[in-house]
């Protein structure tokens, strides 16, 4: 491996350094009530989306779930901008609008978090049959858990980008349980990437707790695909340590079942594979860490001080009609009386009588 490869696998530790311990952080900061809303870790799940970005070039497409913090931070996006966002503050990724589940940065091509179960497949084909339609060389990689490949949404999408052959890797991060639902009791496969048999698209499964196995594999079902388009499907087999959210206690799984997978850690695998070849001491690794924890409490700095989003812009983006519509605007819209053709409103004008005489 070149020196410069040497080099990115270190930079991609780091940036799973990174993603470690913002995620702890976001908890400290969750459990304190300075952020709203739900909140959903990727700690475990590290390997999965760094391999992954390692593995495309910066304007390939990239969306997913809900889970979405650490696709944002593998993808460029700041601490700083990841934080407020979930602070709720104007200097947000989404501008304090989106939270937790919604950051988005168009800026590096990722396309969103979406918090609707499996409503963001269909959006990732939309994605991919756009860059083929004007002949970019681009690859779509859309995220999702276990708990998506039941839904609806997810079937319809398959289907149309195997039967229009569109760039897209639709990458299913199993960690095994569908919010507290094990996957052996909501899918009768024992593998989802068989589900792909049935649209006619190439399947993998690949460790996803080994960052070089992502990496490795992606890249190659990649350059098929810029070679010639085609969808591709991928599971990922990886775990979360933390609960489905932060309001799950997770009591729907044993210690003894936690601690094994402990054992895989991502992280763990990456520094005692690098070390072993002699591609990082002990010492660089600390140094690494300590500049990730700095990053993440920066970060939590940086939100506290960001002001929050002007009550007035609110709704800045509910229409697309080009207008700003104002909070006055929104209030007139949602309050004003729905009278279908043909038929005259029964609620009485502002200030009428209520006995049915004139005002």
């Amino acid at each position: 491996m070149a020196a410069s490869e040497q080099r990115d696998e270190v930079e991609m530790l780091a940036t799973m350094l990174l993603i470690r311990r913002f995620e702890e952080r976001a908890s400290q900061q969750y459990q304190a009530q300075k952020i709203g809303g739900f909140c959903h870790l990727y700690i475990g799940q590290e390997a999965v989306v760094t391999g992954a970005v390692a593995a495309t070039r910066p304007d390939d497409y990239l969306i997913t779930a809900y889970r979405d913090h650490a696709h944002a931070l593998a993808r460029g996006t700041s601490a700083d901008a990841c934080m407020a966002e979930l602070f709720g503050k104007a200097t947000g990724c989404s501008r304090g609008l989106g939270g937790s589940m919604h950051f988005f940065d168009k800026k590096n091509f990722m396309y969103g978090g979406h918090a609707i179960v499996g409503a963001h497949v269909p959006l990732a084909t939309g994605l991919a049959f756009a860059a083929k339609y004007r002949k970019e060389d681009r690859v779509t990689l859309c995220f999702f858990g276990d708990g998506a490949i039941n839904q609806g949404s997810f079937h319809e999408a398959l289907n149309l980008a195997g039967l229009f052959k569109l760039p897209v890797i639709f990458i299913c991060e199993n960690n095994f349980f569908a919010m507290g639902t094990s996957v052996k009791r909501s899918t009768p496969l024992e593998q989802i990437a068989d589900r792909a048999e049935g649209y006619d698209m190439p399947a993998e499964i690949i460790d996803g707790m080994n960052f070089r196995e992502v990496r490795d594999k992606l890249s190659e079902i990649i350059a098929s695909i810029r070679k010639e388009p085609h969808p591709a499907f991928v599971e990922a087999r990886t775990y979360r340590y933390r609960g489905h959210s932060m309001s799950d206690p997770a009591s729907y799984r044993t210690k003894e079942e936690l601690e094994k997978y402990r054992l895989e850690d991502p992280i763990t695998r990456m520094r005692a594979q690098l070390t072993r070849e002699g591609k990082l001491t002990n010492e660089q690794f600390d140094k690494l860490d300590k500049q990730a924890k700095e990053a993440a409490l920066s970060s939590v700095k940086f939100a506290e001080k960001s002001p929050e989003p002007p009550l007035e812009e609110f709704y800045d983006y509910t229409y697309v009609d080009g207008d700003k519509a104002s909070t006055t605007d929104v209030v007139a819209r949602a309050t004003k009386p729905r009278v279908s053709p043909g038929k005259k409103s029964r609620r009485a004008p502002a200030g009428s009588s209520t006995n049915g005489d004139k005002a």
